[in-house]
């Protein structure tokens, strides 16, 4: 196991008996909401871009389900893309991920994750509800999680903000014209595009 993720886990442990009772399917919700607070605090404390991307990319990597998150996001015509190009484009999908986290999250102002108690059945997934609650006392900002099993562990599929908006429902309509059948050539490099702008923060 990355020494990285290990010191994430061993953060949930010291944060107290509600981070202990995690269930299961809210565990990677649990993993990466850890993470990202501690990417918020590395920032806060004058840390770069690239050094919390470096720490992030093993957690969503563990809490992640991100192959199906890459094909999920082109649509229906993942089917029809070479080999290559889907490798390619998981490959992105992971890196523009771990890049969107790291320039969002940078500063801390003592926001507090909250894993709410219950999770909601959708189908064979569930979704875990968590709110980011700001340190100045202002309205929580709910994002809830779409998890599902992968050979018997709990992965996150997709995002909803607002507790209603599918991140992957708006990549499908961002990338729509960026892909044609047995071609996503356009799409790699707008990706590679975005992750290069990204890294380009602090």
């Amino acid at each position: 196991m990355n020494k990285q993720f290990r010191i994430f886990l061993l953060g949930l442990a010291l944060m107290g008996p509600a981070a202990r009772a995690v269930t299961p399917e809210a565990a990677p919700v649990a993993t990466l909401d850890a993470g990202l607070l501690s990417a918020m605090k590395q920032a806060a404390a004058g840390q770069g871009f690239a050094a919390r991307a470096q720490a992030l990319t093993p957690v969503v990597d563990a809490a992640y389900d991100l192959p199906m998150v890459a094909q999920n996001s082109v649509g229906f015509l993942w089917a029809t893309l070479p080999a290559a190009q889907q490798a390619t484009l998981t490959s992105l999908f992971a890196r523009f991920t771990v890049a969107s986290y790291a320039a969002q999250f940078n500063g801390y102002n003592g926001e507090q994750f909250v894993l709410l108690p219950a999770s909601k059945p959708l189908g064979t997934a569930q979704i875990v509800e968590t709110e980011i609650k700001p340190g100045d006392g202002s309205p929580p900002t709910e994002i809830d999680y779409v998890v599902h099993q992968v050979d018997g562990t709990w992965r996150i599929s997709d995002v909803l903000l607002g507790g209603t908006i599918s991140q992957v429902a708006v990549h499908q309509s961002d990338f729509a014209s960026l892909v044609k059948a047995g071609d996503a050539s356009a799409l790699i490099t707008a990706l590679t595009a975005k992750i290069a702008a990204l890294s380009g923060t602090n």
